[in-house]
Formats: C-alpha cells, sequence, structure tokens
C-alpha cells in the first residue's frame, strides 16, 4: 500500500509536467477555437492573432502532427478532408498510434467552418512549401483561390490574403508565375467589388511583383495606376508596393520620386526584414548615384549589411572618383550579382554619371586643357577618343555641368575662373533659405498644438443658450393653457 501511495505520488510531477509544455497539436486546437470564436463573434482580431501564433510555430508542423488536426478540425471523409490528407506523407506506426490516440478523444464534428477549411488549407500550403515539394503546393493553392471564390466572409479576409501570398509564392518557385497572372486581376477584381480592402493590397503587390518579374513596367505603371485607392491596412503591404512603386519610377527615369520611395520603404520595413530592406537600400544606393548624389559611407555599414553592399561601396567610390576604368572594373567584377540583384541595366546609365565627374575634376584642375589630354584622362576606348571627347565637353557644358568654353579650331578645353563665391549674394540667399524653413516649421508646430478659441466655452454658451429657450417656450405655453383655462 505505501509503496503503490508512494508511486502514484512520484507519478503526479511527471504528468503535470507534460500538462504545462502543451504539443503542436494542442497548440493549432488552441489556434483552431481562437478562429471559431472569431468567426462567431466576427472580430477580425482574433483571426490575426491566430495567423501570428501560427507563423511562430512554422518549424513545428510536421505530417502526423498536421494529420492528427485534419482530422479534428475537417469532417471526416468529406472532400476537403481527403483532397488535404493526399498531400500529406503516410505516417509512421509510431506516429499513427498517436494519432489515433488522440484523434479519438476528440468530439466528432458535424460540420466545419469555412474559416476552419481556409486555414486547414493554409496549414498544408505553408508544410508543402517548407518541404520543398512545389508541385504539389501549385495544386493546393489552386484548390484552395477556387474554394475562396465561393466564400464572401469578411472574416475569411485576412486568411484569404495569406492564401494569395503563398499561391503566387509556389507558382514563383516553379518559374510558372506568368500562367497565374489573368486569376490573380480576377481575383483582384472579385476583392474589389467585395470591398475587401486587404486582399486588394496583397493582390496589387502580387500582379506588381508579376509584372516586374518579367520587366513589364509599362503595364505595372498602368495597373498601378487605374487600381482603386484605399488606405494601407498592413505595413508589410504598404512596404512592398513602396518598393515595387520605387522601382517602376528608377526604369522610367523619375529619379527624385524613386528615392523618395525607396528610403520610405526601408524605413518602414521591419528590423527583422533585413532582406527586403537589404534590396531597397541597394536600388537607392543606384538611384542617388543617378541623381548625382554621393552616399554616406554609414549606409554601407548598417549591421548585417556590410558584405551584401560591399560591391555597391565599389561602385559608389569609383563613381565619385570619377574614374572609369575603375568603374568598369568593378562593373565586370560584381556583373554577377548586378545581374542577380536586377540593377546591371541601371549601372550601365552610371557610365555618363563617371565621365561627368571626371570631367568637372579636370576643368577644376586645369584653366586649358587640349581635347585629346581629356580623352586620356577619362580613359575613353572608343575608335575616335578626341572626337568623343569634343562631344561630352559640349554637352556637359550645355547641360551645364562645367564652367567651360570649347575652342574647336585648337581642340582646347578653357575653364573660366572660379571667383571666390563669398563675394558673392548666394550664401546669403542659401542663408536665408535655411532660416525660412526653420521659422516656417517652427510656426507649424506651435500652430499645431494650438487649440481652437474658447472651444468649451462657446458649447457651453449654445448649450444652456438652447436649455434656456425651451424653458421660454415651455413658459410660454404654460401661461397660454393657464389663459385659456380662465376663459
Amino acid at each position: 500500500m505505501t509503496q503503490d501511495v508512494e508511486m502514484k505520488d512520484q507519478a503526479v510531477p511527471s504528468n503535470s509536467v507534460s500538462s504545462a509544455i502543451p504539443s503542436p497539436l494542442q497548440h493549432l486546437k488552441e489556434i483552431a477555437s481562437l478562429i471559431e470564436t472569431g468567426a462567431y463573434a466576427r472580430e477580425v482580431r482574433r483571426i490575426v492573432r491566430a495567423i501570428r501564433l501560427t507563423l511562430a510555430m512554422r518549424q513545428k508542423l510536421k505530417a502526423s502532427v498536421l494529420s492528427a488536426f485534419l482530422n479534428s478540425a475537417l469532417v471526416l471523409g468529406s472532400e476537403v478532408h481527403s483532397r488535404l490528407s493526399s498531400y500529406l506523407p503516410k505516417e509512421d506506426d509510431h506516429d499513427m498510434e498517436i494519432d489515433t490516440a488522440t484523434s479519438a478523444t476528440l468530439a466528432p464534428v458535424k460540420h466545419s467552418l469555412p474559416e476552419l477549411e481556409i486555414y486547414c488549407y493554409l496549414l498544408v500550403l505553408i508544410f508543402l512549401i517548407d518541404q520543398k515539394r512545389y508541385n504539389e503546393a501549385k495544386a493546393c493553392s489552386s484548390a484552395s483561390v477556387t474554394r475562396l471564390k465561393n466564400l464572401n466572409r469578411r472574416t475569411i479576409d485576412v486568411l484569404a490574403a495569406r492564401l494569395y501570398f503563398y499561391y503566387s509564392l509556389s507558382y514563383e518557385l516553379t518559374g510558372d508565375l506568368a500562367e497565374i497572372r489573368g486569376n490573380l486581376l480576377s481575383l483582384h477584381r472579385i476583392a474589389t467589388l467585395r470591398h475587401d480592402e486587404l486582399g486588394q493590397e496583397t493582390l496589387l503587390n502580387l500582379l506588381l511583383r508579376n509584372y516586374l518579374h518579367y520587366n513589364l513596367y509599362d503595364q505595372a505603371e498602368k495597373l498601378r495606376s487605374k487600381a482603386p485607392r484605399f488606405e494601407a491596412h498592413s505595413n508589410q503591404q504598404f512596404c512592398r508596393y513602396l518598393f515595387y512603386l520605387g522601382k517602376i519610377r528608377t526604369i522610367q527615369l523619375e529619379y527624385t520620386d524613386a528615392k523618395e520611395s525607396l528610403l520610405q520603404a526601408a524605413r518602414k520595413a521591419p528590423v527583422a526584414a533585413l532582406g527586403f530592406r537589404l534590396q531597397c537600400n541597394k536600388w537607392a544606393v543606384i538611384v542617388r548615384l543617378l541623381l548625382g548624389e554621393i552616399p554616406e559611407r554609414t549606409v554601407f555599414m548598417q549591421k548585417g549589411m556590410e558584405k551584401a553592399l560591399r560591391p555597391y561601396f565599389e561602385l559608389t567610390n569609383a563613381v565619385r572618383i570619377g574614374d572609369l576604368e575603375l568603374f568598369k572594373t568593378v562593373a565586370e567584377k560584381f556583373s554577377s550579382t548586378f545581374t542577380s540583384d536586377g540593377t546591371h541595366n541601371l549601372i550601365v546609365r552610371l557610365r555618363h554619371n563617371v565621365i561627368r565627374t571626371g570631367l568637372r575634376n579636370i576643368s577644376i584642375s586645369y584653366s586649358r586643357i587640349s581635347l585629346a589630354d581629356v580623352a586620356k584622362k577619362l580613359r575613353l576606348d572608343s575608335a575616335n577618343p578626341v572626337a568623343d571627347a569634343e562631344s561630352i565637353v559640349a554637352k556637359a557644358i550645355r547641360d551645364g555641368a562645367i564652367d567651360a568654353t570649347l575652342d574647336h579650331a585648337n581642340g582646347w578645353m578653357v575653364s573660366k575662373e572660379t571667383g571666390d563665391i563669398y563675394s558673392t549674394n548666394e550664401p546669403q540667399f542659401a542663408f536665408n533659405s535655411r532660416i525660412a524653413f526653420c521659422l516656417n516649421m517652427h510656426n507649424e508646430a506651435v500652430r499645431a498644438l494650438r487649440f481652437p478659441p474658447n472651444s468649451h466655452k462657446e458649447k457651453e454658451g449654445s448649450d444652456k443658450r438652447r436649455e434656456r429657450q425651451q424653458q421660454e417656450q415651455e413658459l410660454a405655453k404654460h401661461i397660454a393653457e393657464e389663459d385659456d383655462d380662465d376663459f
């Protein structure tokens, strides 16, 4: 008897420890109950939380756990259960014993909510992508999108947006991204008609990514300009939109707008999204170089980005110096990196900036120099370097890049003497503009802190006035009734 009591007492701590650490299956059950509560109460925030909890335990998703969860969440033998179970591999005997034991304790499900059904699609799709079974992921995502077209519930919008993302990702990983472009357009139209703004955001970004993947920048800009305007609901989707907008503006030579969009996307992106911020910084560096700006050294020394931004640092150094030979060497050395980043065509445009920078340095250093020496210093490797140097100098003078004159007869470039800029009014104008900007910002800040004058008193006075008028009307009506009674 004493031994039995001691054995029971020893068994209690082990059970308490096992119950204190819930299994992945129990986690999924809790998430499913959260989705059910959100669906019945029509609270989207609960479903958003369920998705976050799912992504946090993504590494723990296994075939046995998913199979047991499908048995508990879906009707056994239904079409959805059979389809999703077919994507999961057969479990071992040990896993099957655990699954049957856990599923036997579950209450039988009479029907499944559409939200739970879509959530099961999402779990299986994530598992297939993580297992690199991309062809099966394509089939699963296509089936889930077909099912979503028949569901018009606002509580499914968050799950649908996540499914759209993995739907496009599965086709992108297999190189068949062009096949779903028409389907994405129809889904975007459906989301617009249903006022699903989160779905519109996600699908618009997926369509822009689809077009940019095949360098269809004109079609991407037409879609972006014609798409309906709405308030951004997801910070991640808004960052992606700014990044794609920056790429479109860069290709369309609108460098100022492109720089603003790319820097804003990099600032708004989460700290954990290192790869996304890295891409934004790469494109922003190229755009700033095309604008004639030299990025600060701190841009290339950001934590976790030093190695990836090294090619762009050397490229920036070559542009800053104006050395065309060094620029060609860097471009050839890191050509594979630039091609994979999609910035190779932009770097070809930088050649003109390098030549202009070198020409500006020459005009500052020499008051008069022959065009042959200009071609030699710029290291022009064309068939007729003197003629090319003459055309380059003429264009730079016309654009205002250098302050010089061209002597065609003698073959010289004569630089004008640079006077003392402090003897002119330019420093005064620059200083005055900065002071005006600071004063304007100060006045706007002070104005924003002000309240409307005596707004609470006016409101109180109007309420009292209305109450007094009502009392006077009631009093006049009472006096009139008394006069009638006297008669």
